[in-house]
């Protein structure tokens, strides 16, 4: 008889494997064919480029993750912790953007390190690294600090426009970190699920934080776009026509949390639901490095 492997069934695996081809088209395809036909100047490396932010936000995501659900888990077991791991990959990706820079700019590194862009990735290569060391420590909370320099620095990147900018990366700060919390909170969440027979309770306790992690993250999306997206430009433009996608992917999460809170308040198994939620959020994240790759509507503004 042959055992499962650490996957599960191999129609897991298979899944996995699917899951994980359909990612690496998406962000390496992603950008190039939402700029189909809008005339937009192609971005060197974007797919690489889409995947790195990906890593990067991926990482945030399960270390900022895993300490919101540690507190949210309470007493009793707990998964191994991903988090060390997860900020060490946050910082080689994000080590491997500024490498790419230079390598696209044709710079040396020296003068990258001197651009606002190089800056900004030497500063979340080291914070995530200094992250996964507090992570190994006896206060993993700590680590608090340094996450919150990767989400302000990557927040800083993505506005370097010069009209209102704090209100851009006020913005982009909550966006980030709601989003981070709601993504990486689930899986750990449903980690610790396995543990445990009072699994949910735990899930309980997640689903009142994600009401207001939602609510966050539709204000400070909406508002993004409208400071960032002029209405005539939503179809014209790559940037606009991956919001839309991203619209829709949340609207898919926000009807697979419904139905996951009304099994749990009827006593029912919310556990398949949110496992796709789980998903679902992955894709969020994949649409959201591609949107941070595409160029800004507003060049293509008249």
């Amino acid at each position: 008889m042959t055992l499962p492997g650490p996957l599960g069934t191999p129609t897991r695996l298979t899944a996995a494997v699917l899951a994980a081809v359909a990612v690496l088209t998406v962000a390496l395809l992603g950008a190039g064919i939402a700029q189909a036909g809008t005339g937009e100047l192609r971005i060197p490396a974007a797919g690489t480029t889409t995947l790195l932010r990906m890593f990067v936000l991926v990482g945030l995501a399960v270390h900022l993750g895993e300490l919101a659900g540690t507190r949210l888990a309470r007493e009793g077991p707990r998964p191994r912790r991903w988090s060390a791991p997860a900020s060490l990959l946050g910082a080689a990706a994000s080590a491997t953007l500024l490498l790419l820079l230079a390598a696209v700019s044709g710079l040396g590194l020296t003068t990258v390190y001197g651009m606002r862009e190089g800056r900004l990735l030497l500063v979340t290569a080291n914070a995530f690294a200094l992250a996964a060391l507090c992570a190994t420590g006896r206060r993993p909370t700590l680590a608090l600090l340094p996450l919150a320099v990767v989400i302000g620095a990557e927040a800083l990147r993505a506005h370097p426009e010069t009209y209102s900018p704090a209100v851009g990366i006020t913005l982009t700060v909550v966006h980030l970190t709601a989003g981070s919390l709601w993504l990486g909170s689930l899986l750990h969440v449903l980690r610790t699920m396995r543990l445990r027979r009072d699994g949910r309770a735990v899930l309980v306790r997640y689903a009142r934080m994600a009401a207001c992690l939602f609510a966050a993250l539709a204000v400070t999306g909406t508002l993004s776009t409208l400071r960032r997206l002029p209405p005539d430009l939503v179809l014209a433009t790559a940037y606009g026509r991956v919001v839309l996608a991203k619209l829709a992917l949340i609207g898919v999460v926000s009807l697979l949390a419904l139905t996951a809170r009304h099994r749990m308040l009827r006593g029912g198994d919310a556990e398949a639901p949110a496992r796709i939620e789980l998903g679902a959020l992955v894709a969020v994240v994949l649409v959201s490095a591609v949107l941070t790759v595409v160029p800004d509507p507003h060049w293509s503004a008249p």
